[in-house]
Parts: C-alpha cells; structure tokens; sequence
C-alpha cells in the first residue's frame, strides 16, 4: 500500500473537518486547525473572521447545536504540494430551514495535518426569503449535489 499523495492528505483533513463539523465534536474540531487558525467569511456574518482554532471550533458547534446544521462537500480539488485546496460545500441549516451553497479555500500547515486559512465565498447572496441560496439556474441535482442533508451523528450519552 502507498502512502496518501500530498494533495489526498488535504482532502482527508478537509473531510476530517467536515465530519468534525457534523459532530459537533469541539475536540476533534481543535485538531484540525492551527492556534492561530483564521476561518473568513463574506460580509454580513456576526463575529467574522472567526480568529483561532477556539473560535472556529466554538461557532461550528454552536451553529450545530441552534440552527441544526449539517453540512456536505460537494467536490474537492487539492494542489499537488497539498498546500492549498478548494472545495464546494453545502450548509443545510436544518432548524431554520435554510441551504447555503458556496466555496472554500484553503491554506494548510508544512505538513499538511492542520488548516491555517480557510476563505469562505457564498454562491449567492443571504436571501432570507429563499429556503435555498444557490446559483440562479444551476441544476445542482443534476449535477450530483447533495439534496437533503446528512443525519445528525448519534448522541452519546
């Protein structure tokens, strides 16, 4: 067995993170980021840029925890050096009612086993009076995104 390219160990961090997000799991969120992690966002979100590994790890859980958010990737394109990556996302925020749609960049650590940077771009602009945000005409089903959203992970107790 060959060990993972540079550019499958980003994308593995990547779907760490996420699987981290959809948990909740506030440990395993800090494991994924540099202290000194910075998550920015477009214009409008309450607190952004989320700055450190805390921060970043406090508002996905919180985000989990009120607006029932669950999240997907949709595809994933990482550069050879496994530097940096793109990927597109969906964010079903399931108490609410809402879908976001958008793009991500990130910039990872030397080794590739922690995110320094992410830079989230929105596909459309927050539109409270749409249940969907998405791009105007794209036929995301068609395409092979994601419809409805993952089931939230068991509760320990």
């Amino acid at each position: 067995m060959t060990a993972p390219t540079k550019a499958q160990q980003a994308e593995a961090l990547i779907r760490r993170y996420f699987d981290a997000c959809n948990d909740a799991d506030h440990r395993a969120l800090l494991d994924c980021f540099t202290a000194d992690a910075i998550h920015y966002f477009p214009p409008g979100l309450p607190g952004a840029p989320w700055r450190g590994a805390e921060a970043i790890a406090d508002g996905w859980v919180w985000c989990v925890n009120t607006l029932g958010s669950r999240w997907t990737i949709e595809k994933v394109l990482a550069s050879e050096n496994g530097r940096e990556a793109v990927i597109e996302w969906t964010h079903w925020k399931t108490a609410i009612g809402e879908v976001l749609r958008g793009d991500e960049w990130y910039v990872f650590n030397d080794d590739i086993t922690r995110i320094t940077e992410i830079r989230a771009y929105y596909a459309s602009p927050v539109n409270k009076a749409e249940p969907v945000n998405k791009l105007y005409a794209f036929d995301y089903e068609a395409r092979g995104y994601a419809m409805t959203p993952p089931s939230p992970a068991p509760k320990l107790s």
